[in-house]
């Protein structure tokens, strides 16, 4: 008797338990890229653009949307009374309107670099959350390291793209490139 008992437990565990730990799986990445968005938000606000940028700060997603509906919340929110547009691209040639762009994870490493180098030397801050993105050449790169989000900063990719990006959100970097 005990013998099915323990058979019936650890078959109500294999059917029922799996799913609940795949629940909190979901639930961890909502949390992950719901954080990323607010980082996003803060990574725009103390980055200062050329005077000659559009009054609208337009940020494209580029590649996966991993955000589900909470990167559309910042379309809700401005910045020194710019207003955020949020565009999902689907072209390269789409993100040269932008003033912000988030590469997803989801694009290949030769897609990534191919992307960068049509943006390089424009007024465009380029964000990620790969990790090699840095060394692609994004100018800051988010990283999720025992659960907590840390970012990186390419001061040297910033200043070459004729933005400049604030001393407050440097000292927070865990590594700045010069």
């Amino acid at each position: 008797m005990k013998r099915y008992i323990y058979s019936f437990i650890l078959v109500l565990w294999l059917n029922f338990g799996l799913p609940i730990s795949h629940s909190a799986a979901i639930a961890d990445v909502n949390l992950e890229y719901h954080v990323k968005a607010a980082f996003i938000y803060n990574f725009i606000a103390f980055t200062y653009w050329p005077e000659s940028t559009n009054q609208i700060i337009q940020l494209c997603i580029y590649g996966e949307n991993y955000f589900g509906n909470e990167i559309e919340k910042l379309q809700n929110k401005s910045i020194n009374k710019r207003p955020i547009n949020v565009i999902h691209a689907n072209e390269l040639d789409q993100l040269k309107q932008c003033q912000a762009v988030f590469f997803s994870k989801s694009l290949s490493p030769h897609h990534l670099s191919n992307a960068l180098e049509s943006l390089s030397n424009q007024p465009i801050l380029t964000l990620a959350d790969t990790a090699t993105a840095i060394s692609q050449g994004v100018t800051i790169n988010m990283n999720l390291i025992n659960d907590k989000i840390v970012f990186e900063v390419n001061l040297a990719i910033a200043r070459k793209s004729g933005l400049d990006i604030s001393s407050k959100l440097l000292q927070l970097a865990t590594k700045v490139y010069q």
